[in-house]
């Protein structure tokens, strides 16, 4: 086997063009800022320059197409590799590659491995890699120690050419630290526009602030541990940093926003934004963070980008956006009038949220166009406008996205009224509670409801009250105190697995590869992680009201994930 690949690496040499008179800082025919767009588009979508397919084999000689193999799905968007079963992808990024490997840690020791005694200098199991024998090992599967890589490495069959802009962007693949981290510290910021109200903005912001001060306590030495500590636990106690939290916040119009986070990146730049806060759409500092590569995790907001392109921000969920789904799968396959419900909606930004969304996955599913009303103001035009409806006798049933008070003198006619089949409401819309509702009505209310169901909720979220008890803090917005919480465990986590490698990337790939929490995550049934995956948590309940019990919920469906 080894002869097949010295003769195809013959062949691919004999096939490249010649490099006499080329320009010397050209890499492979291009400029090097183009050849670190083309070769990061051969990483992560397995793309030639040309546009054609990589190709490559496996298994010794099946050939498959390189957009199937991509060197992004195995060693991640940073390079630092992961562990798949008993398949580890090592590292790819400059830094790793172009030193040599030491068995153990890869942390240099303190004091410097050459000064250790002999028998604590590891040995040493690959020897720096070169421009050359990087591309031999992407063409051939052998390193420069003459190791053979696993089968289920692609060897990459590439022309020499497109083998040079490969390497160069390999070697310029997570090599210097990404900004906002010195040898100290690790700094950060939080988001918060200038409508949230205060006692939501001190329940983000105090939870957040108590897990900073938590992990800057230094109960356990962890700076001195960091330059004194003993040379053979480097690689735990050398990556420690201080964190350091900024609050930035935006006022006035969305649109002014993107350069009022330039500036403050400009004066304090951050390694990424933690939670933040806003009750408008998040979509422009999505897309300042994706323009600008800055991590954002897990900010409060009903209202999250939903730009699929955009790769930085970690929201906590699709927000409304879920719950409109959910609601629009719902009737779709729970329908058995013939005629589509009729959804009003008014115009708060959430009812346009929902209505939005609702109208889209409808359409996906390939029902009948639905009917849409927008409510009108004042209470005698919407008593005339929820008669109209009620009378006609056609509608069966109604979705409304609206809030409590706007619905008051629909209420009123409940009694007169008992033809409805169902009607959908957002229990986010009616701030979560069912106090109101109609009795009239209350075997046909179907609410949309993206948490726990309230016995499990309950007993959840009281070790969250206890934490709180303990940091001190008053309980304000308990749902966003514990969405809060989960955003400091999965900091703290991802923070301790990344090491060394201070890298934007690299810290959401690290989220990426956490396992699904049932745990810590207080107010929904499960958050999962996965590999692109932008959205924790994935699903929502359709409940009803208990005939008997009016503040008791009753799950028509399950936990749906989508």
């Amino acid at each position: 086997m080894r002869l097949f690949y010295s003769f195809l690496l013959s062949v691919l040499l004999l096939l490249g063009p010649a490099t006499t008179g080329q320009t010397e800082n050209l890499v492979g025919g291009l400029t090097p800022d183009q050849a670190l767009k083309a070769g990061e588009r051969m990483y992560r979508e397995g793309i030639l320059p040309s546009g054609k397919p990589m190709q490559a084999l496996v298994q010794g000689d099946i050939p498959v197409d390189g957009r199937m193999f991509t060197c992004r799905n195995c060693h991640l968007r940073s390079g630092l590799g992961t562990a798949e079963g008993t398949i580890i992808s090592l590292p790819t990024n400059g830094r790793k590659l172009f030193r040599t490997l030491h068995r153990g840690a890869e942390i240099e020791t303190n004091p410097p491995r050459h000064l250790l005694a002999k028998p604590f200098q590891s040995e040493d199991i690959r020897p720096t890699y070169t421009d050359e024998s990087l591309a031999d090992a992407i063409w051939t599967g052998r390193t420069p120690s003459g190791r053979e890589l696993g089968a289920a490495m692609p060897r990459y069959l590439l022309a020499p050419p497109d083998m040079d802009i490969l390497v160069y962007y390999l070697k310029h693949l997570s090599t210097d630290f990404s900004p906002g981290v010195d040898k100290q510290t690790l700094f950060f910021a939080t988001v918060i526009t200038d409508e949230v109200p205060a006692k939501d903005r001190r329940s983000m912001l105090g939870v957040l602030q108590a897990y900073i001060r938590d992990h800057n306590a230094r109960s356990r030495h962890d700076e001195k541990r960091a330059r004194h500590g003993p040379f053979y636990r480097q690689d735990r106690f050398a990556p420690y940093r201080r964190f350091d939290l900024s609050i930035w916040e935006l006022h006035g119009p969305p649109s002014t926003w993107e350069k009022q986070l330039t500036d403050y990146a400009a004066r304090k730049p951050v390694f990424a934004l933690l939670g933040g806060i806003s009750t408008r759409d998040w979509t422009p500092i999505d897309n300042f963070c994706n323009k600008n590569k800055i991590p954002c995790i897990f900010p409060v907001t009903d209202h999250p980008g939903l730009n699929p392109d955009n790769w930085y921000t970690l929201y906590f969920s699709r927000g409304l956006v879920e719950e409109a789904e959910t609601a629009a799968r719902y009737l779709a396959n729970n329908r058995t009038e013939t005629v589509p419900p009729l959804l009003v909606y008014d115009n708060d930004a959430r009812s346009r949220t929902l209505t939005e969304a609702f109208i889209r996955q409808w359409t996906t599913l390939g029902q009948q166009p639905i009917r849409t009303l927008q409510l009108p103001t004042g209470t005698q035009a919407r008593l005339a406008f929820w008669q109209r409806i009620l009378s006609s006798g056609q509608q069966a049933s109604l979705v409304l996205w609206l809030q409590r008070n706007a619905m008051k003198e629909l209420f009123t006619l409940a009694p007169q009224h008992s033809a409805l089949q169902s009607l959908l409401l957002s229990w986010r819309m009616l701030d979560s509670s069912s106090a109101g509702l109609p009795k009239a009505w209350r075997d046909k209310i179907r609410l949309t409801y993206p948490y726990r169901l309230p016995g499990q909720l309950n007993s959840r979220l009281s070790f969250v009250k206890s934490w709180l008890k303990l940091k001190k803090l008053p309980i304000e917005n308990l749902h966003i105190q514990a969405q809060t919480y989960f955003l400091g465990w999965v900091l703290t986590g991802s923070t301790r697995m990344m090491g060394d490698d201070f890298y934007r990337d690299y810290f959401l790939d690290v989220i990426d590869m956490m396992n699904d929490e049932v745990y810590a995550i207080a107010t929904v049934p499960r958050a999962s992680f996965g590999a692109g995956q932008r959205y924790a948590v994935k699903g929502c309940y359709i409940v009803g009201l208990d005939e008997k019990d009016p503040a008791k919920l009753v799950p028509l469906t399950p936990w749906v994930v989508y």
